[in-house]
């Protein structure tokens, strides 16, 4: 019999999935539109208080704490998956290669972190970057003084930093998701938007996440969008390059493995759809795909249902990413083999001018060493 609490978390997991349709427009229903009607409503009450908000530290840039050493910041529009963990996983290591090398950390909030102890995408980027200190503070002026007393941090990569105005930045990066870049159009919580599109001003670098996975034409009409709010910005294409499969228990093997294998796949993360497309891409076949609320912590009544809905579907594999396994840390869900796909962060286009912004704060590093 499940226990209360993986009843309870069942629930939540299928009201997520439901809000998810809704504010998508994927579930069309009477009561739907009524949810939405009263989503909607709720998003008229938060966009003053964003609009307040950005106002002030507009007009009073006094408010704003400067940090000894420079910070990249790295961040979204939406609510959700845009890529922001690869993304500072390639900026560290493009920073970790510069000659003398210079002392970068990770700086993020710690969302949804147990007590004391690291959050899945700083598990995921520990994983990756092992050499890369990472410091998980809510009070992000803190941790740069923490990473500079520490572990005598140089420069800050800054995660999920756009709408934490509280710390200046050197460099503001924002990502858009090519799948959805404007959150369905609305505010949270009737959409996915934290801010309006036209906060994209305060952005000195706008990338394209997934840009492969739409046509030239949709990456076109997104661009001009985004030049109306942020004509000065430097334009990235970016794409989620498939590298390897990883488990606990086997080493890593390559994507190509799993194709043509029937297998199903779940995930915990804020674009669900985008991991299903690339598993396609790689021509895995689907015939089971599960969808979690992001950062979802998995219980043991959870992934006990997991094996027995593998091993029902007669899955050669189970596939995840790797924020998801790093949590879950199995070689296997029941008799079947459990993989997560690792993907890297690849620029398309925009490279040679973002390597030119870097290397001017690589070089202000190394003029502050010597002075």
């Amino acid at each position: 019999m499940p226990s209360a609490s993986g009843s309870n978390r069942s629930q939540r997991t299928s009201l997520h999935a439901y809000l998810s349709d809704v504010i998508r427009g994927r579930n069309c229903g009477p009561g739907s539109l009524l949810v939405r009607a009263l989503l909607r409503v709720a998003s008229f009450a938060y966009a003053p208080v964003v609009g307040i908000r950005n106002r002030w530290y507009d007009h009073c840039r006094c408010t704003q704490a400067t940090a000894a050493i420079p910070v990249i910041s790295v961040g979204n529009l939406t609510a959700g998956g845009t890529g922001k963990t690869p993304m500072i996983a390639w900026l560290a290591g493009r920073l970790g290669r510069v000659q003398p090398p210079i002392r970068v950390a990770i700086l993020s909030r710690g969302y949804r972190a147990p007590a004391g102890g690291p959050n899945d995408e700083a598990l995921e980027l520990a994983a990756a970057l092992p050499h890369v200190p990472h410091v998980q503070n809510p009070d992000r002026v803190a941790g740069v003084r923490a990473a500079i007393q520490q572990h005598a941090s140089q420069l800050i990569l800054l995660d999920d930093g756009f709408q934490h105005r509280r710390l200046a930045r050197d460099l503001d990066i924002v990502l858009l998701d090519a799948l959805d870049p404007f959150g369905g159009g609305h505010l949270l919580p009737r959409g996915l938007l934290r801010e309006p599109p036209a906060g994209l001003c305060r952005a000195d670098v706008v990338g394209l996440s997934r840009s492969d996975l739409v046509s030239g034409e949709a990456r076109a009409a997104i661009r001009q969008r985004v030049a109306a709010w942020a004509p000065q910005a430097l334009w990235l294409e970016l794409a989620h390059g498939p590298q390897c499969l990883e488990s606990t228990s086997q080493a890593p093997c390559p994507v190509a493995a799993l194709a043509q294998q029937n297998v199903v796949a779940f995930c915990g993360i804020g674009n669900p759809d985008a991991f299903r497309r690339t598993l396609e891409q790689l021509g895995y076949q689907l015939v089971g795909f599960r969808e979690f609320p992001d950062h979802h912590a998995y219980g043991r009544a959870e992934l006990d249902e997991l094996a027995e809905w593998a091993e029902s579907c007669g899955a050669a594999a189970v596939v995840c990413t790797v924020k998801d396994l790093v949590k879950i840390r199995l070689g296997t869900l029941g008799s079947v083999p459990l993989w997560s796909l690792r993907v890297s962060m690849v620029v398309r286009e925009g490279q040679t001018e973002l390597d030119r912004l870097l290397e001017q704060l690589v070089q202000r590093v190394r003029r502050d060493k010597i002075a």
